[in-house]
């Protein structure tokens, strides 16, 4: 696939293909970058910081993100704009380059898809665990179509949801099998990984 250039939009959060990120933005960076992408129903890359802080000074991501895309969106009368993007695909930045206002464009390589595959019967349990979170959420995830049938949806709904450390999260959204993501999600709920605050 040939590579794009695109916006980032560094966070302390991981965005999985097929999922919803709910954000409220307020630097006149990235409130320009949404507002170009809702007028233009296009895309910008979500990665997790490595070093750094959301706001300020660029900070250093890790080069797998996600693509995502402003689904819905509102403006507060404080002047935040309130969006929900939909993880899309996952890519991996091959440069960057800092604009004078601190906006990250990145040169990315678009990764393939994942296949479409049916869950194992032995990580039955992990997607009764996932309908349970489910049926409890409000937006953005009660619109969200459901494919519990679908390995790598199951794995990347529960690696957003569960209480991971980031660094894991990030980990999960690098592996490549669906199969092999919830069987470490499985591995991680077992040994007592979960975390909180996170």
């Amino acid at each position: 696939m040939d590579p794009l250039e695109i916006p980032l939009f560094p966070l302390h959060s991981v965005l999985f293909p097929g999922g919803p990120l709910a954000l409220r933005v307020f630097e006149p960076r990235y409130l320009d970058m949404v507002s170009h992408a809702i007028r233009d129903e296009s895309s910008f890359g979500v990665c997790l910081i490595a070093d750094g802080e959301e706001v300020g000074e660029a900070a250093e991501t890790f080069e797998v993100g996600t693509l995502g895309k402003v689904r819905y969106w509102h403006r507060r009368a404080d002047g935040v704009l309130g969006i929900t993007v939909i993880g899309e695909q996952r890519f991996r930045i091959l440069s960057r380059t800092v604009q004078s206002n601190q906006l990250i464009t990145a040169r990315v390589e678009p990764l393939p898809n994942e296949p479409v595959l049916p869950v194992p019967e032995e990580f039955a349990a992990l997607t009764e665990l996932l309908r349970e979170i489910m049926a409890q959420l409000d937006h953005p995830y009660i619109n969200l179509p459901k494919h519990y049938d679908d390995a790598a949806w199951v794995g990347g709904r529960l690696a957003e949801l569960l209480p991971i450390k980031l660094v894991q999260k990030q980990l999960l959204l690098q592996l490549i099998d669906p199969v092999e993501r919830l069987q470490r999600l499985r591995d991680i709920a077992e040994s007592g990984e979960l975390v909180s605050g996170e």
